[in-house]
């Protein structure tokens, strides 16, 4: 077994897409693999792969995320094991039926997934980070998360939940040594779609990248170092319009009276059509 130089990445969602490809990604890059998802086949094939063609040391846990006891089980080993030097928080299912279409238990489902087990990792892992003044977490958001209309509505809050979420830790963790990134994907060629309704080949094409090259591209944004990696941008400056433009709404969005347009007197009647 080689030397472990980078330290341990618990990877969620780890079985299959998304999941898979960093679980082959990183353990290429050195890092020995906690692999976590409910497909025991799964996870005992890719974990056999992985430890035979990198000699990594991998490590498979079956968890169903949207179980509390099986997520405490994945909380107590972020909290306890101090090899542990990153999180990637891929677990998460999506929708693609509008909200009136879509059946509520199946909404509040994909909540407990996407925010409640992503937020509670989370917070299970950062204290040992922080204690040890090293750590990564990746946060698997979506685009949708920004373009909410795009989508299922409930799906599109759970990712900018995600979103905003990592832009809060990273702030409140500036100081820390601890790297945290949101990865933005668009349409991506995995399970995702059949599972959330929509057969991918009723995608158009031009809209979906291979989950191959979502994962790369993402880990090349973190290598730059981004805090915000939205794999298919063209223009990176882009983003940055995007995010000086809520930065120049910051000082405004809290003060002691109202804006003047909505001051007694200032409406003079009802608009025209």
């Amino acid at each position: 077994m080689f030397e472990n130089a980078k330290g341990t990445a618990l990877i969620t969602g780890a079985s299959s897409g998304i999941g898979a490809i960093y679980a082959d990604r990183l353990a290429r890059r050195g890092h020995d693999l906690i692999l976590v998802a409910r497909n025991r086949a799964r996870l005992n094939e890719l974990a056999q792969r992985l430890a035979d063609e990198t000699g990594r040391a991998v490590e498979v846990i079956v968890a169903d995320l949207g179980n509390r006891d099986d997520l405490a089980a994945v909380e107590k080993v972020l909290r306890t094991d101090a090899g542990v030097t990153m999180l990637v928080n891929n677990a998460g299912v999506g929708a693609t039926a509008p909200l009136l279409e879509s059946d509520i238990d199946k909404m509040d489902e994909m909540i407990t997934l996407n925010v409640n087990a992503l937020t509670r990792l989370t917070h299970a892992a950062v204290p040992g980070f922080v204690k040890r003044g090293t750590g990564a977490i990746i946060n698997v958001a979506s685009i949708v998360g920004i373009a909410p209309e795009r989508l299922n509505g409930v799906y599109g809050g759970s990712k900018a939940f995600v979103l905003a979420f990592t832009q809060s830790l990273q702030s409140e963790l500036a100081d820390k040594g601890i790297r945290i990134q949101a990865v933005l994907p668009g349409a991506t060629a995995t399970d995702f779609w059949g599972i959330a309704g929509t057969p991918l080949e009723h995608v158009p094409s031009e809209i979906v990248m291979s989950a191959e090259d979502m994962v790369d591209a993402a880990l090349a944004g973190f290598d730059l170092g981004e805090r915000i990696t939205i794999p298919s941008l063209p223009d990176i400056s882009d983003w940055e319009a995007y995010e000086a433009a809520r930065q120049k709404l910051m000082p405004n969005l809290s003060r002691n009276a109202p804006a003047a347009r909505y001051r007694v007197g200032s409406i003079t009647g009802w608009p025209s059509h």
